[in-house]
């Protein structure tokens, strides 16, 4: 009796080499679509946090400009009143001179001999001498009206002194304020470092990108665009505004406090106890009140000065900020 031998068929050898192949090239074609994959998020990524990143810097700089052009103007108006302070003390001391040498030429002629009693020997001199006399009373009388009205428009005058420095303490305290906060903070430089941060990384993605043939048109042009108009905040100095902003803040803050002591010192040089007590105290106070009144008209020119081509520093950047925000759109 024969035995059935069963023998097993063996797997072609071609056909497992065929396969093998098949599974190395599909896996080499999802390597290359993960690759482009890959290659087209990052540029995408890119992009996105360039725009993240200088947005918003533009508003910062527009704010940063309206405040230096409110400043311009406060400091401006205080540069004027502390000039009027200055005019109308300079004003009053010439009306004071004049009163007290109305004054010396009273007291003068009160300390005069007086004159002989009349005698009427000769009746044409006797007539003479009495209307010689009422014409003197006369003048003197009209002397006395015009000395009561020099002080009552040298109190007017030391008084529009007084306000006016006083106004411009005010004004230059408000700009010394303002000044002190308009500046280019730790935060905002923080956000300009990090777009020239981005547009850096952008512009090696890009490179990236063309070199591999990894993105899209409309990708490429993108990119190129927010570079091409953003990379220059790499150059852009900054510096020129916050050495303006202190600049004005020393200035005003200096205005501001030679007006608030002017004031004072008006104040007290116009007071009826000093008019009508010391008249060298009186004329000292004076004479420092029109210095500080000096003073302050520097102090709040030079402040104007700051603020204004703080203004011109400022408006470097904020195109600079216009010109790459446009092209984040």
């Amino acid at each position: 009796m024969g035995g059935c031998f069963y023998e097993k068929p063996q797997k072609s050898t071609h056909t497992h080499t065929h396969t093998h192949t098949q599974i190395v090239l599909a896996g080499l074609i999802l390597s290359i679509f993960n690759l482009g994959a890959y290659a087209n998020d990052g540029l995408a990524v890119a992009i996105q946090n360039a725009k993240n990143a200088c947005s918003g810097i533009s508003d910062s700089m527009s704010d940063l400009k309206r405040r230096a052009g409110i400043n311009t103007a406060i400091t401006g108006v205080g540069t004027v009143t502390a000039g009027v302070a200055l005019g109308t003390g300079i004003a009053k001391s010439g009306v004071d001179a004049e009163q007290q040498a109305l004054i010396d030429k009273l007291i003068a002629e009160a300390e005069q001999t007086p004159i002989e009693k009349l005698e009427i020997v000769d009746r044409e001199k006797f007539e003479r001498d009495i209307m010689d006399a009422i014409e003197q009373a006369s003048q003197k009388s009209a002397d006395e009206q015009k000395i009561a009205e020099l002080e009552q428009k040298s109190k007017t005058l030391g008084n529009i002194r007084t306000g006016t420095l006083a106004g411009t303490a005010v004004l230059d305290t408000a700009g010394t304020i303002i000044a002190a906060n308009n500046r280019v903070d730790d935060d905002l430089q923080t956000k300009i470092d990090n777009c020239v941060k981005s547009v850096k990384n952008l512009s090696n993605e890009e490179i990236r990108a063309r070199t591999e043939n990894t993105a899209t048109d409309a990708e490429l042009a993108t990119a190129n665009k927010i570079i091409t108009n953003c990379r220059d905040w790499e150059f852009v100095d900054l510096s020129p505004i916050n050495k303006r902003a202190t600049g004005a803040a020393v200035s005003s803050g200096a205005g501001a406090a030679l007006a608030v002591i002017g004031a004072i010192t008006s104040a007290s040089a116009n007071s009826d106890s000093v008019r009508h007590g010391d008249e060298n105290k009186e004329k000292n106070l004076n004479t420092a009140s029109n210095v500080l009144a000096g003073g302050a008209t520097l102090g709040s020119g030079a402040a104007t000065v700051f603020n204004a081509t703080q203004i011109s520093a400022i408006k470097k950047a904020a195109d600079m900020a216009d010109k790459c925000e446009g092209a984040l759109k």
